[in-house]
């Protein structure tokens, strides 16, 4: 098939190839031409993908486990997993996969089943999760952070038969384990690296495994697209997690869209997962593209920016998944002289920031970044397959961008009571048709599956997701992230994206990293722009008036922050997204938060330190914000 033959197939592509040659200067052009040929090259791959992704039969046998028993077929000598050091073939990793899913089997699991697995990164959570997809039933995968309230509350939501725990994550388990409400009938597995007898109530699950048998279980070919194969939960930042659902359908064509369309890794190769494995971009999007043909996954226990790109060379890792506030960490790092050294050639993750995305390619030569969007609960996806600076790409699936009203909260619509599109250039509300071949799978809340749903949105009758975040509409089928719902307030009657304010900010050299968030003023409508920032050097050399002087050209007033918070340091969840609910609690009193806090006053050119007098006299109303 020939490129023209193919971008036909494929919507929006040849309108935006056409559309890059038609707006770009001519000495842009090769970029055009070099992202062609890219496609070129990688047409049979692509056309592979596409074949995976127009799959409609959800009954069809197909899951993560007939990856698993392919490749060890396929490729049984060939890396599947790398971990410290130790790598595991493809044929090993199925054996010990098989060993863990006829345990399960025996122990009464079956399709359906959930059990609960806390366990940091390493092989076991990959191993534990491919034996219960062999079985069609469920790992609930919870994040290895939660402690007290929000674990009891994570485990209570997965229904679990059975938890498996690592280790290193006993003492946090067994903390909680007796407000489970569980019964004797469920088992407890830990699994140990170190410690001489197992607690009493818990079982050896790798102890266990060793003498059983290592055949591919008989019900691998029993379970369908359409089956559950894991939860993943949602961060919790704006209160306690929901579990999403997430189908083999949706892995599989992960492995086609991001793996095959996308990456095109191929057996051998290695893409390096800094990134925890209960988050969907490293259990999702990464462990199917790599295993779609074979590859491997090189695995950390948790990042580390210093020791990040010594990995990557450790590994010899072509690829590496990501999440924004990942790569500012590492542009955060001094400057090395093999900065370029490495073997990376691309990385496929969401949130880079266009504040960073040119630099962080060149400072570390990095060719292809496949920044995309989409959530763990939600039905569509975009990427960026032309390999375009400062978008999340193309998307082929019936979506919209509809106008949405920040300050009442809902979606404004016409006089016939519908959604209205926004127009090329504008941003608005992403929602998502769900229909059979893009299907809602939901959280394990049916509460919480009603309030995503807006229905007879364009036509009676119809169902649309609300994604809750805004994009621009770029045209030909891409958009770019602009901010989450959550995010966005409202000041001086003005919408205020901190995604874009934080850009700005993020651009000082002095600046680490920063989070914007919006807190209320007595006496005023709306929330004012608010800034915690983390500096590279010592807080006391805070200069107000130079930090105004770079903010209030580039951005419009309403979007200057009016405070400024100094920290040493941003409090992050497990997958590195800012936690701004204690923030927005906290406000700007100085006195309360124990943090030094600025604000820049109506009418004045620099940032000045709030003390209990200034405190009050803002809370009073003396200036005019």
């Amino acid at each position: 098939m020939q490129l023209n033959s193919l971008v036909e197939h494929i919507p929006g592509v040849k309108d935006l190839l056409d559309e890059l040659v038609d707006r770009l200067p001519t000495d842009d052009l090769p970029a055009v031409q070099q992202r062609a040929q890219m496609i070129k090259k990688k047409l049979p791959s692509i056309v592979a993908g596409l074949k995976i992704l127009g799959k409609k039969d959800k009954f069809e046998p197909l899951s993560i486990g007939t990856y698993l028993e392919r490749n060890a077929e396929k490729y049984p000598h060939h890396p599947a997993v790398l971990f410290e050091n130790a790598s595991y073939s493809h044929r090993t990793f199925n054996m010990w996969v098989n060993r863990y899913a006829n345990l399960l089997r025996k122990e009464g699991f079956k399709k359906g089943d959930v059990a609960a697995v806390l366990l940091e990164n390493r092989p076991e959570v990959l191993v534990v999760v491919g034996a219960l997809a062999k079985l069609g039933a469920i790992a609930a995968l919870i994040n290895t952070n939660q402690r007290e309230e929000a674990l009891v509350h994570s485990m209570k939501l997965a229904n679990a038969k059975g938890f498996i725990v690592g280790e290193e994550l006993f003492s946090a388990f067994d903390a909680i384990k007796g407000k489970l409400e569980t019964t004797a009938s469920l088992n407890f597995w830990l699994i140990d690296r170190g410690r001489s007898e197992c607690p009493a109530g818990y079982r050896d699950l790798a102890a266990e495994t060793d003498l059983l048998s290592s055949e591919n279980p008989p019900t691998t070919g029993t379970v369908f697209l359409k089956d559950p194969c894991f939860y993943v939960y949602t961060s919790g930042t704006t209160g306690l997690p929901k579990a999403s659902i997430m189908t083999h359908f949706r892995w599989i064509k992960a492995s086609a869209g991001f793996g095959l369309c996308g990456l095109s890794l191929q057996a051998g190769e290695v893409i390096y997962v800094p990134l925890p494995l209960y988050h969907n971009n490293a259990l999702t999007v990464t462990w199917a593209s790599a295993s779609v043909n074979g590859a491997a996954l090189a695995i950390r226990r948790k990042f580390s920016a210093r020791h990040f790109w010594d990995d990557t060379r450790k590994f010899n890792a072509k690829a590496f998944c990501y999440i924004g506030e990942l790569c500012r960490y590492l542009m955060n790092q001094p400057p090395r002289p093999d900065d370029k050294d490495n073997p990376i050639v691309k990385c496929v993750g969401n949130g880079m920031r266009p504040d960073i995305w040119k630099a962080f390619k060149e400072r570390f030569d990095i060719e292809e970044v496949y920044e995309f969007y989409g959530a763990s609960e939600c039905n569509v996806a975009f990427i960026n397959l032309l390999n375009v600076d400062c978008t999340v790409g193309l998307c082929p699936l019936p979506y919209a961008i509809v106008k949405y009203d920040v300050e009442r909260d809902e979606p404004v619509r016409d006089e016939n009571n519908r959604m209205i599109n926004v127009e090329v250039g504008e941003t608005g509300l992403l929602v998502a048709k769900i229909t059979e071949k893009t299907p809602f799978d939901g959280y394990t809340n049916k509460e919480a599956n009603e309030k995503k749903l807006f229905r007879n949105s364009f036509e009676d009758g119809d169902t649309w997701f609300n994604s809750g975040d805004l994009m621009k509409n770029m045209g030909f089928r891409h958009a770019q992230f602009v901010d989450r719902l959550g995010d966005t307030f409202r000041w001086k009657g003005e919408n205020i994206s901190t995604t874009e304010v934080e850009e700005v900010i993020n651009k000082i050299d002095a600046v680490a990293e920063a989070t914007v968030y919006g807190v209320e003023i007595p006496g005023t409508d709306g929330r004012a722009g608010m800034g915690a920032v983390v500096f590279k050097g010592n807080l006391d050399t805070f200069d107000g008036k130079a930090f105004a002087k770079h903010l209030k050209p580039n951005l419009p007033t309403y979007g200057v922050p009016v405070f400024l918070r100094l920290k040493s340091e941003l409090e992050v969840t497990g997958t590195f997204k800012h936690r701004k609910v204690e923030l927005k609690k906290e406000g700007f009193d100085p006195d309360a938060i124990g943090e030094p806090v600025y604000v820049l006053l109506p009418g004045t050119d620099e940032y000045v330190r709030v003390t209990k007098k200034l405190k009050g006299e803002i809370d009073k109303g003396k200036y005019r914000f």
